[in-house]
């Protein structure tokens, strides 16, 4: 087992198309870090240059004390798992599993050995005699990790594994993953561009967009404290809402006010939206801010029919019209329109009443909310390290 540090890493193709854009990344040993991104943002770019499989243009990769740019992928004490198994399939799964392992000229009593203590903590010990013809995709899946078990690697890297398995099958071995970690305790790199995949399986999980780290934290202080707009947006699901307006002063208070953008990205505001009061904790902070065009998030599940008991941080009402309710069972997500924005979502306690094109109150938990920068990327500027940026 073994830390892995990325510094300063780029990755150029021909033509000048930058795939990952000078990243710093230290995996700690037996650390399980999660890549997680949208297509095109340079996480599996990167899972490969770890690997050997992609060179790299520009930086230093090292696997424990050892600098690794210009070690063969053989070489380097790791072991991956693709989303397409990549099994031999006209040998057994014992062979499968046992075939690096000959290649090294590892004893036979010692592969004999490590295969079946592998198969039994994945629970394949009966499939050894069988080939991948006859395996489901769930059982193949574990026989490739099988096959990355046995060379007792300084650490495995996964490059979506579960992606070809049906959801029910996803869930599952997603869990059987996690607690194969718990146990081996290796070093651990998992690619994969499902957030929800993401932040149960991480202890740390690294969002990239563009070739570049947005933030790299655990999975709860990403949902909880997002550093700018895009890491808000693709980290939940259904993703955050987000509200283009204004701070304005109304009676010596701060609030804000809905507002929309026009033809040229200019913000208006027509009247007709909103106003929800600046929490408490946040006035101070954006006290500078009045007049400025600013973007509030709300995530869908900070929505609710009716305040909680705990009104510590205070409640805002907002009144939409609903368009759309989906039942989940204990929730159900509401399609609606607020003053001046369509496509509004909402994950509220499953309960009767609600109906589709009516108008109705819903409560924001005040708690709950974000501000951000303008623009796609724009600055969390609830978070206070992140004032400074706004201001300068």
């Amino acid at each position: 087992m073994a830390r892995v540090e990325l510094q300063k890493v780029s990755k150029v193709y021909p033509g000048g198309v930058k795939a990952v854009d000078g990243i710093d990344l230290q995996i700690a040993d037996q650390e399980f870090v999660v890549l997680v991104g949208p297509s095109g943002c340079g996480k599996t770019t990167t899972l490969r240059m770890v690997a050997g499989l992609e060179e790299i243009t520009s930086g230093t990769i090292r696997i424990g004390e050892r600098v690794v740019n210009d070690v063969a992928p053989k070489d380097r004490d790791i072991a991956m798992v693709f989303q397409n198994y990549a099994l031999y399939p006209h040998m057994t799964v014992f062979n499968n599993m046992a075939f690096g392992l000959k290649l090294r000229r590892v004893p036979k009593a010692q592969i004999l050995q490590r295969v079946h203590a592998a198969a039994k903590t994945l629970d394949i010990e009966h499939l050894l005699d069988r080939k991948p013809k006859a395996l489901s995709g769930g059982q193949r899946q574990r026989v490739a990790v099988g096959r990355a078990i046995v060379r007792e690697p300084a650490a495995f890297l996964f490059d979506e594994p579960l992606s070809n398995l049906d959801a029910k099958l996803r869930v599952t071995t997603r869990a059987e993953l996690k607690r194969l970690h718990q146990r081996l305790k290796t070093t651990t790199i998992y690619v994969t561009h499902d957030q929800e995949e993401a932040m149960t399986l991480g202890e740390r999980i690294v969002v990239m967009k563009d070739g570049v780290i947005q933030q790299a934290d655990a999975p709860l202080a990403t949902y909880n404290c997002p550093v700018n707009r895009f890491v808000a947006g693709f980290i939940g699901m259904p993703p955050m809402n987000f509200f283009d307006g204004a701070i304005k002063r109304v009676d010596s208070e701060l609030v804000f006010e809905e507002g929309v953008l026009d033809s040229a990205g200019g913000l208006t505001l027509p009247g007709g939206g909103f106003r929800l009061a600046v929490p408490l904790r946040l006035r101070e902070r954006l006290e500078g801010l009045v007049g400025t065009h600013l973007v509030m998030g709300i995530r869908p599940e900070h929505f609710h029919v009716h305040p909680r008991d705990d009104s510590a941080g205070g409640w805002a009402q907002i009144a939409v019209r609903l368009n759309v309710i989906e039942p989940l069972g204990n929730d159900m997500d509401v399609y609606m329109n607020s003053g001046l924005h369509q496509n509004v979502v909402g994950r509220l306690e499953a309960q009767s009443g609600l109906e589709i094109d009516t108008q109705a109150t819903l409560y924001v938990d005040l708690r709950k909310v974000h501000f951000f920068e303008p623009g796609a990327a724009g600055m969390n500027l609830s978070l206070k390290s992140e004032l400074s940026h706004a201001l300068a």
